[in-house]
C-alpha cells in the first residue's frame, strides 16, 4: 500500500454569485478570485393596446433559448511549465464535444515510448479480432521418429509445468503440448520412439532484434529477441515481469520441449507442407493479450501482436512490415494517423512517431468503447489502483486526488516519459489527453506528468488553454 501525503485545503475563499444564480463561472485553479455574475436592469416599456383581432392573427414568436456559455479560466499553466517536463508536448480534448481544451505542440509527431502499445493493440484488434489465439503446434517430420515444433508467435507459452503461475496468467504450457503429442504419436506409431525434434521458427522473418533498440533492454530483462518460437517471453525467471532474456530464445524453447522426450536430438528447420498434426496449444485470446501488454507494459506481447498483425494482414513478416500493417488497420477506425510512424510495436525505438493530437482522437473511441476498442479501455492502468500506475512513484502526494479517475498508458524510454489516456474529470466531463516529457531521463518527470494530469482532472471542462 502506498503512503499518501495529506493535501492541505485553504479556507476562507468566498465565491460570489451563489444566491439566485448558482455558482459563479470562472473560478480558476491558481487564481481563486471569484468572477462576479453579470446583472441586467430591465427598463419600463410603454403599454401598447392591441385589438382582439390583431392578437388572434399574430404569429407567436418563441422566446430564444439561452445557451450556457462555458467560461474556461481554470489554468494548468504552472504544471505544464514544470521544468521537469523538459521538452513538453500535450493535448487535452473534451471527449463529448471534441473541443480542444489545451494544446502544446499537439500536432507534432514525436516518440511516444510505450504509449505506442495503444496503437499496436488497436491494430491487432482490428486485423486479428478479439477472439484470435496464437497457436503453437507439433507435426510429423519427414524422417522416421521425427516431429517438428512449430512456433506461432506466442511469447506466453511456458516451459513450467501446467498449473504453474507465470508472468502471463492463463498461458499454455509445453508440458500440455508434449502430453498431447505423445498420445497422438503412440496411436499413429505404436512401435516407434520420437528420436528427433525439429524447431521451426519461420513464422517470423528476421532480424530478431530491432536495430534501434539498446542491447540493455535484453540484458536488463525488458525485451527478448523476437522469434516466433520462445517460452515465457524468453525470461530467465518465468514468473518475473522484468528478467534477463537470452541470446537464443528458440534454443531455450527447444531444450525445454526436448526434456519431455528422453534422448531426442534437436535441430532446426521447417515443417513439411501438409504434415500430419500431432497436437497444439493456444494462447489466451487477443483481447486478453491486449490487456496483459497494457497493464504492465509488456514489450514481448506488444511486439508479437504487431508482427502477427503484419503477417495476417499480408504486409509481411518483419519489423519493416509493421508500419504499413498498423497504419492501414488504424485508418479503418476513421481517423487518419497523420505523421505517425511505426518502427516497432512496443515503443522502445526512438524512431517511432505519434502526435498527441492523433492519440486524443483515438482515445475518444476507446473511451466510448466504439469499434471494439473497449478492450483497450479495460486494459489501461488506473491511477493509484492498477498496473504501472499503482507503483509508489505514480500519482502520489497532491496528485493522488485523481486516484481512480485517470485511465492511462505509461511510457518510458531513455529519452523521455509519456502518459496518455482518459480522465473522468471532477465535474463529470470525460477528457482524453496525451502528454510527452521528452529529452529527459529524469524520473521526476513522472511526478510532473502526474501532477499535470491531476490538475486537468480538477479543471474538467473549465480547463483553459493559457
Amino acid at each position: 500500500m502506498r503512503n499518501r501525503t495529506a493535501i492541505a485545503v485553504s479556507s476562507g475563499l468566498v465565491l460570489a454569485g451563489l444566491v439566485g444564480t448558482g455558482w459563479a463561472a470562472g473560478y480558476a485553479m491558481g487564481d481563486p478570485r471569484p468572477v462576479a455574475a453579470a446583472t441586467t436592469t430591465a427598463s419600463a416599456a410603454p403599454v401598447t393596446t392591441v385589438s382582439a383581432t390583431a392578437a388572434a392573427s399574430a404569429t407567436p414568436t418563441p422566446s430564444p433559448t439561452a445557451t450556457k456559455k462555458v467560461v474556461r479560466r481554470c489554468s494548468v499553466e504552472a504544471a505544464a511549465d514544470d521544468p521537469r517536463l523538459a521538452s513538453f508536448q500535450g493535448r487535452v480534448i473534451n471527449a463529448r464535444t471534441g473541443e480542444v481544451l489545451f494544446d502544446r505542440k499537439g500536432a507534432k509527431a514525436s516518440r511516444a515510448a510505450s504509449v505506442m502499445k495503444v496503437l499496436t493493440s488497436a491494430a491487432a484488434l482490428k486485423v486479428l479480432g478479439p477472439d484470435h489465439r496464437l497457436v503453437t503446434r507439433v507435426v510429423e517430420g519427414d524422417r522416421k521418429g521425427e516431429i517438428v515444433l512449430v512456433g506461432g508467435g506466442d511469447v506466453t507459452l511456458s516451459r513450467t509445468p501446467a498449473g504453474t503461475t507465470t508472468a502471463y496468467a492463463g498461458a499454455p504450457h509445453l508440458s500440455t503440448l508434449a502430453a498431447r503429442v505423445k498420445k497422438a504419436w503412440k496411436k499413429a506409431h505404436p512401435d516407434q520412439r520420437i528420436t528427433r525434434i525439429v524447431l521451426d521458427s519461420s513464422y517470423f522473418g528476421g532480424p530478431a532484434w530491432q536495430p534501434t533498440w539498446k542491447v540493455k533492454e535484453r540484458t536488463e530483462g525488458w525485451m527478448p529477441k523476437m522469434t516466433a518460437l520462445m517460452v515465457d517471453g524468453d525470461r530467465d525467471d518465468p514468473a518475473a515481469n522484468g528478467s534477463r532474456r537470452s541470446t537464443d530464445p528458440v534454443g531455450r524453447a527447444g531444450a525445454a520441449f526436448a526434456s519431455y522426450f528422453s534422448g531426442a536430438q534437436v535441430s532446426r528447420g521447417t515443417a513439411p507442407a501438409g504434415a500430419r498434426s500431432l497436437g497444439s496449444v493456444k494462447s489466451q485470446p487477443v483481447s486478453t493479450l491486449v490487456k496483459q501488454t497494457l497493464i504492465v507494459s509488456d514489450n514481448a506481447i506488444a511486439e508479437a501482436l504487431a508482427r502477427v498483425t503484419a503477417i495476417e494482414s499480408g504486409a509481411g513478416d518483419t519489423f519493416a512490415s509493421e508500419n504499413e500493417a498498423v497504419l492501414t488497420a488504424l485508418r479503418q477506425y476513421g481517423i487518419e494517423p497523420t505523421r505517425t510512424r511505426v518502427v516497432d510495436g512496443s515503443g522502445l525505438s526512438d524512431d517511432n512517431r505519434i502526435a498527441p493530437a492523433y492519440l486524443t482522437k483515438l482515445l475518444v473511441k476507446v473511451q466510448k468503447r466504439q469499434d471494439g476498442l473497449g478492450v483497450i479501455r479495460d486494459g489501461l492502468p488506473v491511477a493509484g489502483r492498477t498496473g504501472s500506475l499503482s507503483y509508489a512513484d505514480r500519482f502520489a502526494g497532491a496528485a493522488s486526488k485523481a486516484d481512480g479517475k485517470v485511465f492511462a498508458k505509461t511510457g518510458w524510454i531513455d529519452t523521455g516519459y509519456t502518459l496518455a489516456g482518459i480522465v473522468k474529470a471532477k465535474d463529470g466531463t470525460p477528457l482524453t489527453f496525451a502528454f510527452y516529457a521528452l529529452n529527459t531521463g529524469n524520473p521526476a518527470a513522472k511526478t510532473a506528468l502526474d501532477r499535470l494530469t491531476a490538475d486537468v482532472w480538477s479543471c474538467g471542462n473549465r480547463l483553459a488553454d493559457s
